[in-house]
């Protein structure tokens, strides 16, 4: 097998967030692939961090204090600061923390093209796929919520829909694989080279779920030589050091600070956005998810920041990309 050479230098000084104001509070529960994401960065840039376990269903009272409605895992919290989606943390993670870098590369922003289809399309169909192959198995309050999530309001239709057409589905999610195991087959430790790149995280949770959620994950991805070799590559760099936090914990020390969000838009804004205006963010999909209300802080064509307040919560910004969200403007 061909195992990495690559060490993570800031492993041997690990970032140590004990100061309030920039400790990495994570909320999220085990079983999460896109929370493994997270974690295997982490884990690339040598981070220790306090972990905060949510329920895998809602209600979830502790996390959307602090979100205000928004309920999907992960979300990542600094201080008075809350991090909604994976590509707002990997970005945020990449401004605090620049070395290790997750962009190795000259190419961050096709890293960032790509890195929409592995959390959306690829993902999507990945769900569809491990639904599907649960069929009847799975938990009913479990299939409720996530069918309607991705695969719409008749969501019973379509799991039964995805059953009877799983080896279609199977086919969807092989290809991708395949052209993975091609982009590996020089030798290479990882995707870009002889480093760990956020496009490795954003792929390996994907295989990650397949081989954890699904019977047939494991003998599926043998197929792929030079994908399991990359695959341990990527569990080699670990998820650097965790310790637990109480949720109240975490809500008692966004009360205790002021964000640090920029306020500002950027020029040449499509929605013709102002600070201080009543705006709801939520995702762009119809999941029937609940829009997290608030006042426009920050927006440019990659991110936005929503400034609320709530009782034992105080006042928090929301951060939330633009790619995937809608904002509505009240």
């Amino acid at each position: 097998m061909r195992l990495s050479k690559w060490s993570n230098q800031a492993s041997e000084k690990e970032y140590k967030l004990s100061d309030p104001t920039s400790e990495v509070i994570f909320h999220a529960y085990p079983q999460s692939p896109v929370a493994e994401k997270v974690r295997v960065a982490f884990g690339i840039k040598g981070l220790a961090w306090r972990k905060v376990e949510i329920p895998r269903l809602p209600p979830k009272p502790m996390l959307t204090a602090l979100t205000g409605g928004y309920r999907r895992t992960p979300v990542m919290q600094i201080g008075a600061d809350i991090y909604c989606d994976s590509q707002c943390i990997i970005r945020d993670l990449e401004r605090r923390f620049p070395s290790p870098t997750f962009m190795p590369t000259s190419d961050q922003g096709l890293m960032w093209c790509l890195s929409r289809w592995t959390d959306g399309a690829l993902f999507d169909q990945t769900v569809r796929h491990i639904l599907g192959a649960a069929g009847n198995q799975l938990d009913q309050g479990f299939a409720a919520d996530r069918g309607r999530l991705y695969l719409g309001e008749d969501w019973a239709a379509a799991l039964k829909q995805a059953n009877a057409d799983l080896p279609h589905l199977v086919s969807q999610v092989r290809a991708p694989l395949s052209w993975l195991n091609t982009q590996l087959s020089d030798g290479r430790a990882f995707l870009l080279g002889p480093q760990p790149a956020a496009i490795d995280a954003q792929f390996y949770h994907v295989v990650w779920f397949l081989r954890g959620r699904w019977g047939d994950g494991p003998s599926f991805l043998s197929e792929f030589k030079d994908l399991v070799h990359w695959e341990a590559n990527i569990q080699g760099i670990g998820h650097g050091t965790c310790s637990d936090m109480d949720p109240q914990d975490a809500i008692s020390r966004a009360n205790s600070l002021e964000p640090t969000a920029e306020t500002g838009v950027a020029p040449h804004d499509p929605q013709g956005l102002s600070v201080g205006q009543p705006v709801t963010v939520q995702p762009d999909v119809n999941g029937g998810e609940q829009p997290v209300a608030g006042t426009l802080r920050y927006a440019d064509a990659e991110t936005v920041v929503i400034e609320r307040s709530a009782e034992g919560v105080g006042n928090v910004c929301v951060h939330f990309p633009r790619s995937g969200y809608r904002i509505n403007l009240l």
